[in-house]
């Protein structure tokens, strides 16, 4: 008895509102430093990979299997080792983690290997940080659990405190593109981090002081939060983990259209994470701001949406477009979510259910984000997660009829099978037939909303037949590396072939005449190099100013389409990151520019900063940076510290062509202060002299930076290339800061 009355005083003693404090602080902060790392340390690795946006892919995989483990330990630790080992044991962890603080790229990792990118970017993620998060990880959980032991009133009904861990990781992250990496630099960031974490370790301390003086230290969880007690069957796990998976698969495959089509950065990687937490925070509210029910009715017509965009590619109006894709993932992450936290178990199995959440999580991102690039040879995953999210509503079940039992999984699987494969054929070329099908065929799948089945197999159709469809093309190819997707397409008639990269045309070739006769000898440059273009204006000029024969550096390889422009007795290097480049620029069966204009020039293949660096006695006449991930060029070639890169291989007398075209940012004020942060001169031309979109001839945006205006030559006297002036209000974008939200602003104005 005297024992009882000394542990009720113990319990007593900490009052309802201090344990709440501190555990929600704790919980809050561990999840904005979780979440908080993520963006910062895949911009600090970014750089190795060439700033390729399938890198935040293979980061998401590596976070959401470090989160899986996290949890296992944290359900491991609460069944096995209750009570006083387990919060030794947990803080014994989170010290030892402070060992790789401050956060930096381990020793080792230097150069991105010639294959299995995904697999050493995992490895160099899991010796940096790879302790810190696993520490971080386990928190949410474990946390939990210790306070439903606690003497708290609420304590029977823990599962708030997730939604307080998912609004630290939203505000963590939308903090991040807009206050942290515009007005900080990743140095600064990383040791607040490191701060912040040391923080946490004593929260920590004081959480697993105040569960053992509770009278329920080492007890199993008070509570639950249903009636059943009975432990979760495997259906039970297997129906988490494919809840979860879906919309963490989905979450990759936006987040790498988005990266694709913008620029591989945090502003673009934090939006549909966020979204994505969010969408946690609502669902596991006692009284949700958006009910479930109410999401689960309006789903079908964001989904219906969702197909007609990707089907009729309205790609001139990209922030819609990229707006409504967002939007229709939080809605159907939002009622996959909404399922997870309906069936959720009682407060006793909070651990596993975390676990094998987490372990969809996993599979998700696994196969979005490793397994699909190596199956498909295009983002098949997209509308196949979409598809799978539809089998995900409340409602599924076969039908009752023997018939139809076959019937509509048969058209499900067919359509999904033709969808990913293509089976070789395209029909068209008239579109008004195709869209008319389309349109009729979503339709007639409001009929079936409440039977996800039958939703799912007309979806299915939709997409096959999008897939099948490609009005006014002869030839189309799919070719995928861990750097993206390429498609190589020809027209009508095989007039032109074209090389895009995302949605953004980087090569063209014309193949016959006008009569039909097929081209013969030297190809005709075309669209960013055509002969009026800025960039073979800059680059006869710096031939004529020179009075001989230059040597060329072109960063970023495309179909090749440079090498005509070259003369008899110019040495052209090429320096491309991705083989596969290689490969389609190389092969007559698909361009010949480089095979029929500069058959001996020569191609370096990595990183551009580090092989240009490496580069001993060589300096060009012209270095030309023209490397793209579809829209965006890769920011670390954008730098200050880049910027020396290239004058240090610049002959004196010698130009640097900066091709800066892009519909979503501006960059001459960037490229400007880069070049003046290194002493020297820039101009701009942005003209559309020669530009004729029928014949594949593009404006462009070139700022052409010298050592000094002597080095323009006929160019500081030619109209359109406008001298520039540094901004001193801009900071200068280096490798340890960059600020895309500014860039994208400026462009707006």
């Amino acid at each position: 008895m005297a024992a009882d009355e000394q542990g009720a005083r113990a319990g007593a003693a900490t009052a309802p509102g201090l344990v709440l404090a501190t555990y929600a602080a704790a919980i809050f902060l561990s999840a904005a430093l979780l979440f908080a790392v993520q963006p910062l340390f895949t911009k600090m690795v970014l750089p190795r990979l060439g700033g390729a946006p399938s890198v935040w892919s293979v980061a998401m995989v590596f976070f959401q299997g470090v989160l899986l483990l996290g949890y296992a330990y944290a359900h491991a630790l609460t069944r096995f080792l209750p009570g006083r080992i387990a919060v030794i044991v947990h803080v014994a962890v989170l010290i030892a983690a402070t060992f790789a603080l401050p956060l930096a790229i381990a020793g080792g990792f230097g150069r991105q290997p010639e294959q299995g990118e995904a697999l050493w970017l995992i490895g160099l993620f899991a010796v940096s940080i790879g302790l810190p998060f696993f520490a971080l990880s386990a928190n949410g959980p474990l946390l939990q659990a210790w306070f439903s032991r606690s003497d708290h009133p609420s304590a029977a009904q823990p599962y708030f405190l997730y939604a307080v861990s998912n609004v630290g990781s939203l505000l963590a992250l939308l903090s991040y593109p807009f206050v942290f990496e515009p007005l900080t630099t990743l140095g600064e960031q990383s040791r607040m981090w490191s701060i912040g974490f040391y923080v946490l370790i004593a929260l920590v301390v004081l959480c697993g002081v105040v569960v053992l003086r509770s009278r329920h230290a080492g007890a199993e969880p008070q509570g639950m939060a249903g009636n059943d007690t009975a432990a979760p069957t495997w259906r039970d796990a297997a129906t988490w983990m494919a809840l979860a998976a879906v919309p963490a698969g989905l979450l990759i495959a936006v987040t790498a259209h988005l990266s694709t089509d913008v620029a591989a950065a945090p502003l673009l990687w934090v939006i549909p994470l966020a979204l994505y937490l969010l969408t946690f925070v609502i669902v596991f509210q006692t009284r949700p701001l958006l009910p479930h029910d109410w999401m689960v009715k309006i789903e079908p017509l964001f989904i219906v949406g969702l197909v007609l965009l990707l089907a009729f590619e309205v790609l001139h109006y990209i922030f819609l477009t990229t707006a409504a894709n967002v939007v229709a993932f939080f809605v159907i992450a939002l009622v996959c979510h909404g399922e997870l936290a309906r069936r959720r178990p009682a407060a006793a199995h909070l651990t596993a259910f975390y676990m094998w959440m987490s372990a969809g999580g996993m599979i998700g991102g696994i196969a979005a984000g490793l397994v699909a690039p190596r199956v498909f040879s295009w983002v098949a995953e997209y509308p196949l997660l979409i598809v799978l999210a539809i089998l995900c509503r409340p409602g599924l079940t076969l039908p009752a009829d023997r018939w139809r039992r076959i019937l509509w999984p048969l058209i499900l699987v067919v359509a999904v099978a033709v969808m990913l494969t293509g089976l070789g054929y395209q029909y068209g070329p008239d579109d008004k037939p195709f869209k008319a099908a389309v349109v009729t065929l979503l339709l007639l799948s409001a009929l079936f909303w409440r039977d996800p089945l039958k939703f799912a197999a007309l979806v299915a159709l939709a997409f096959m037949m999008t897939r099948l469809h490609d009005p006014g093309i002869e030839r189309r190819e799919f070719v995928r590396s861990f750097f993206g997707v390429y498609k190589i397409v020809d027209t009508a008639e095989g007039v032109f072939r074209t090389f895009l990269h995302g949605t953004t045309e980087h090569g063209a070739q014309r193949l016959k005449h006008d009569d039909g006769r097929p081209i013969t000898g030297r190809p005709e440059p075309l669209t960013y190099y055509h002969r009026q273009s800025p960039l073979a204006q800059a680059t006869a000029a710096v031939r004529d100013h020179k009075g001989a024969p230059i040597r060329i550096a072109v960063v970023g390889l495309g179909t090749g389409t440079f090498a005509c422009l070259t003369k008899p007795g110019d040495e052209l290097h090429f320096y491309e990151i991705d083989r596969q480049v290689v490969r389609i620029a190389t092969d007559l069966d698909r361009f010949s520019y480089i095979s029929r204009c500069a058959p001996d020039a020569r191609i370096i293949v990595g990183d551009a900063r580090l092989t240009l660096a490496d580069a001993e006695d060589v300096q060009y006449d012209v270095i030309v940076m023209d490397a793209f991930s579809s829209d965006a060029i890769p920011i670390h070639l954008l730098t200050r510290e880049a910027m020396a890169i290239y004058l240090r291989k610049l002959a004196p007398s010698g130009l640097v062509l900066m091709h800066i075209s892009n519909r979503h940012m501006e960059l001459a004020s960037v490229v400007t202060n880069i070049a003046a942060a290194n002493g020297a001169v820039t101009r701009l031309d942005d003209s559309d002299e020669g530009e004729d979109d029928d014949a594949y001839k593009f404006s462009s945006t070139v700022a052409a930076v010298g050592r000094s205006d002597d080095a323009f030559g006929v160019l500081a006297a030619k109209g359109g290339w406008e001298k520039q002036t540094p901004n001193p209000a801009l900071r200068t974008w280096t490798d340890d800061y960059s600020n895309i939200i500014g860039a994208m602003i400026r462009n707006l104005r």
